[in-house]
């Protein structure tokens, strides 16, 4: 797959840590499909499946001003021509998660259809740690 069509995956799983980190649920309905299915599974959470229902947890966690804001380390995205995965690693206060992001083309932009993220021992490269003023990838 292209280069480009890798950097456009990449910001789109961007979009969504953005939206995330700044609590926008406008920008974060705008990051999930409209014609694909979807589903989501948060740290501890069951799977979620649907629309409605991945939405509403969306919407419950951003307004909770306790709920944590990862910050994305070391994206690696996996392209195929109407389909993408990114790899990450989620930072939350000096800890890691590890997720996947999928993603599907709608109507020429990448869309999310599934999120999960749980525990890892893994961690990402040290130079892929930086402050939340630089890029997140």
């Amino acid at each position: 797959m292209s280069p480009r069509a890798e950097q456009e995956v990449l910001f789109a799983n961007d979009v969504f840590y953005r939206a995330f980190a700044e609590r926008d649920f406008r920008a974060m309905d705008g990051v999930w499909a409209r014609e694909s299915a979807i589903a989501c599974v948060h740290p501890g959470w069951g799977a979620l499946a649907g629309r409605h229902a991945v939405m509403e947890s969306w919407a419950s966690l951003l307004a909770n001003p306790r709920s944590p804001t990862p910050a994305c380390r070391d994206p690696r995205a996996f392209v195929y021509p109407d389909a993408a995965f990114v790899i990450c690693f989620e930072e939350l206060e000096g800890n890691f998660l590890l997720a996947t992001n999928v993603f599907v083309r709608e109507k020429g932009a990448w869309r999310m259809v599934h999120h999960q993220s749980g525990p890892t021992a893994d961690r990402p490269a040290p130079e892929a740690v930086r402050d939340d003023r630089g890029p997140l990838h």
